[in-house]
Order: structure tokens, then sequence, then C-alpha cells
């Protein structure tokens, strides 16, 4: 009789060290990922020493002139972000009132990362705090009142301007974008070729074109005498710019949905917009969460395009003080600064999508 536990195949062996095998398996499964790791390596091998002498064991880390930057022996001067942070960070408000944009951002910032959290997702909660919010903030920026001098809308800029413009954009745009994607997959013909229109025409021109016809072309339609701030313009351009795009995406999450929970919904005498709201969107934006995160960071750098129109956010702040002719030889390290502020925000948005996919995902793993 053959022993059949002879012929059987061993296990596999495990691997006694769990980080030799995840970097098996993640740099070295293959021979095109093993040339990768090898380019990678060596690229990074030839780059990071010397940046990491340029930028750090050389440089200029403070300095009361750019003299000391200038000399030979000098790497990155960091001193001119010591030098022009407030100017950039804030644009052209009134340099004395810095405190009130500083004091804003620190409020606004807050009550995002307040909202983001899932033990204050709460209507009570939320409704009161946002009203508060931009009250406040509003009242910071503009002033007018307390005894506060009146800022206009032309003087606001850098971080504050570039977080006003993203958190208008995507809170007007993402209502914006489920009606037009509900639009779009609507039986009704006359509804649907307006959104089909509406989104192909917005997304078949660049935003620079929509935030001139915003500031420019707009208020030739307006009655004599009726006029929009600038402000209002540019964010409403942006937001349906932003909608027309995340419309797209919240369609493809749409058509995933099986025609059996539409069915399900029927069954139980749920009205379109119940069926919608209760059970055919909440599947649909989690499946589609990764793309709407992508277009919602896209958003976030979108609101330097503002600056053809006058506007200075942080990266139109930051080209406009480094023409002073003392510090424009240390244009790179400016824009070093206002890059890592963006991958600081951006990272941000994409850490907690990922956060909120792993919650989603508990119940079907």
């Amino acid at each position: 009789m053959v022993d059949i536990q002879s012929k059987r195949t061993p296990p596999p062996v495990a691997e006694r060290v769990p980080a030799i095998r995840w970097v098996r398996d993640n740099f070295f499964s293959s021979a095109w990922n093993t040339l990768l790791t090898i380019l990678i390596v060596f690229v990074l091998f030839e780059a990071v020493p010397a940046f990491f002498e340029w930028g750090v064991l050389n440089a200029v880390w403070g300095a009361q002139d750019h003299t000391s930057c200038r000399s030979e022996e000098a790497g990155a001067c960091w001193a001119v972000i010591a030098e022009k942070h407030r100017p950039m960070l804030f644009g052209l408000f009134p340099y004395e009132e810095h405190w009130r944009l500083l004091v804003a951002l620190i409020i606004f910032i807050s009550v995002i990362c307040i909202t983001l959290s899932r033990r204050f997702w709460n209507v009570k909660i939320l409704a009161p705090l946002w009203i508060a919010n931009l009250g406040i903030c509003s009242l910071l920026m503009w002033g007018g009142l307390f005894g506060l001098p009146y800022v206009d809308t032309q003087q606001w800029g850098g971080l504050p301007l570039t977080m006003v413009l993203f958190t208008g954009t995507v809170v007007f745009g993402m209502p914006v974008a489920v009606l037009l994607a509900l639009g779009r997959r609507s039986h009704m013909p006359g509804i649907k070729a307006t959104c089909v229109t509406f989104i192909e025409c917005m997304r078949g021109v660049p935003l620079i074109t929509i935030l001139f016809v915003a500031v420019n072309v707009f208020p030739l339609f307006l009655p004599q005498g009726l006029e929009f701030d600038v402000m209002v313009r540019v964010m409403v351009g942006m937001a349906i710019f932003f909608a027309c795009y995340q419309a797209e995406v919240i369609r493809g999450g749409l058509q995933a949905i099986t025609r059996g929970q539409y069915e399900a919904a029927e069954a139980l005498g749920l009205g379109y917009w119940q069926m919608m709201i209760r059970i055919i969107l909440p599947q649909a934006l989690r499946v589609c969460l990764p793309g709407i995160v992508n277009h919602i960071i896209a958003a976030f750098k979108n609101t330097s395009y503002v600056l053809i129109i006058g506007l200075f956010d942080i990266l139109s702040a930051t080209t406009a003080v480094m023409q002073d002719p003392l510090w424009r030889l240390f244009t790179i390290e400016a824009y070093l600064f206002v890059a890592l502020v963006y991958f600081i925000f951006c990272f941000a948005l994409s850490k907690y999508s990922q956060n909120v996919e792993r919650w989603l995902d508990e119940g079907r793993r």
C-alpha cells in the first residue's frame, strides 16, 4: 500500500522574520521589481547625502540680513523663511492685523478637525459649531465691528485665502456633484440632457477660463447696481468646476450598485429620494471614495489659479514676496517651504481617506 502521507506536499515554511518577508514581497517579488528597487536605492544614495549636506549641514537657519547666505560655504538659506514668512502666509492683509488671520486659521482648522472626527458626527453638534466658526472667522477676516478695522476681500491672501477657497469649493461643490450625477442617470430626457450638457461644457474648458468668466464676464449680465463680491464669484466658479469632475466619479459609484439594491428599496415602498439617501448613495460614495478624495486634493491645489485674477493665495503671495532683489536668489527655499505646506495638507487628507476606507470596510472583511 502506498503511503499517502509521504506523497503530500509539505506546507510552505513560514518566514521566521516577518520584516524579511515584507521586504521580499514588496521590493524583490519579481525581476522587474528588483531592478526598480536597485535603481531607486542608487538614486537615493546619490541624491539624499547631497541634499542633506545642502539643506541641513551647511544651511543658514537664521540671519540678520541676506549676506550670510551668500558665502561660498553656505547651503540652503532657510533664513528667508524667517524673514518673509508673514507676507508669504498672509499675503496683502495689513501687516499689523496678521494676528486676526492667525487666530481665524487656528479656529478654522480646529473646527475642520472636529468635523472629521466620527465621534462628533451629529447635526446638533456640527451645525451650531460651523455657524459659530463662520461667524467668528468672518468677523476676524472682514472686521468692521468691535474696533477691528475693515479689510476688503481683495486684500485677503496667503494660507487663509487658500483654506477659504478650498472649503467653499468642496462644501458647495459636493451637493451639486451629487445632483448632477443623479441627473445624468435620470430617466427623464430633459433632466438628463441638461446635466450631460452642463457637465461636458464645464469639463471641456480650463479652470482659468471659468475664473475669467466669473470675474470679468458674469458681472456684465447683472442688472445695473447689482454686484457680487469677487470672492463669491471665484468660489462659485471653482465649485462648479469641481462639481462637474466629481459628478462623474459619483456616477461611477452609482453604476457599481447592483439592480437588486434598487429593487429591494422599491419593495420596501421607499420613494426615489428616500431610496437614494438611505440606500444607494451611501454605498456609491463608499465605492468611489478614493476618487472623491483625489478630486478634493486637486481642488486644494487648484486654489493657486487665483493668481491670474489678482488674488494672492500662499503660492501667489510667495511669488510676489520673492521679487525682493535682496532675497531673490533664494526662491528655491521659499518654494520648498510652500511645497511642504501643500504636502502636509494633502497627505493629511490622503491618510484620513484611508482611515475612513478601513472603517467602512470593517463589515465587509
